[in-house]
């Protein structure tokens, strides 16, 4: 392998040791995938992270035979979602899957999590849906993500986790933990009572204002406008500060 994919493959890893110890993730139930050139690099199946090498890192091509692999260990059981997205979704370029605590709770409860809040503008739509229940590792469960995510860049997997994707890897790994925060959010308001819910308008302007906040891809961020000049108010008000400032050597002479 060359230079350029063995630090995507050390990426994979360094991303799947930090969502173990962020507590995103627990033991090997998560996996994670990245998008380079023709092909799909995925955690191989059921491997410590703390053990994984470069090497380890499954390979799949994103064309061709459908299913096969190279690598000394099997790809990740879930490798058949993290495949179709991929294949049908030509601007992801990342896909994080995890057990985390609170989108796994809802997803247990089948509950989709509504506009809660106005992060979920970065994930495309107004909510969050919760596919349908099939066994891990299916191409039904594969199909169900699918809908699931349909103009959306996350969703919730019933009784099982969530899925993130993004255009590269370290957005995937954002959106998955933007999931879980507004998971976890969405979970403790209904424990108050009624959550109130922003309406589409209002994810509408935020997810405008998204065109230059948050994590950005480098190779799509144009350079940045020329600093704007400060408000005519702010300008008079330091100009009024200036005039009322005492004179320090006449107070001093006082």
């Amino acid at each position: 392998m060359n230079r350029e994919e063995r630090l995507l493959r050390e990426n994979i890893i360094a991303k799947c040791r930090w969502m173990n110890a962020s507590g995103l993730n627990q033991g090997t139930s998560g996996n994670i995938s990245a998008r380079y050139k023709d092909r799909m690099l995925i955690t191989p199946s059921a491997t410590p992270y703390d053990a994984m090498k470069p090497e380890m890192i499954a390979s799949m091509p994103l064309e061709g035979d459908y299913g096969s692999w190279d690598g000394p260990l099997k790809p990740s059981t879930e490798w058949r979602f993290h495949l179709d997205i991929m294949r049908g979704r030509p601007d992801v370029g990342g896909v994080v899957h995890t057990h985390s605590t609170y989108a796994t709770v809802l997803a247990i409860a089948r509950k989709p999590i509504p506009a809660c809040h106005y992060m979920m503008a970065a994930f495309g739509g107004t909510d969050i849906r919760c596919a349908g229940y099939a066994r891990y590792g299916t191409a039904e469960l594969s199909e169900l993500a699918l809908q699931a995510l349909e103009g959306r860049n996350g969703c919730l997997l019933a009784n099982h986790g969530m899925i993130a994707v993004g255009a590269n890897l370290d957005k995937a790994m954002w959106l998955a933990v933007e999931l879980e925060t507004i998971a976890k959010q969405y979970y403790l308001s209904l424990a108050l009572g009624q959550p109130h819910i922003l309406g589409d308008a209002e994810i509408a302007e935020t997810a405008q204002g998204f065109s230059t906040y948050g994590l950005q891809d480098p190779k799509t961020t144009t350079k940045a406008k020329a600093k704007p000049k400060p408000a005519k108010a702010t300008t008079k008000a330091r100009a009024v500060a200036v005039r009322r400032k005492p004179d320090k050597k006449r107070s001093s002479s006082r």
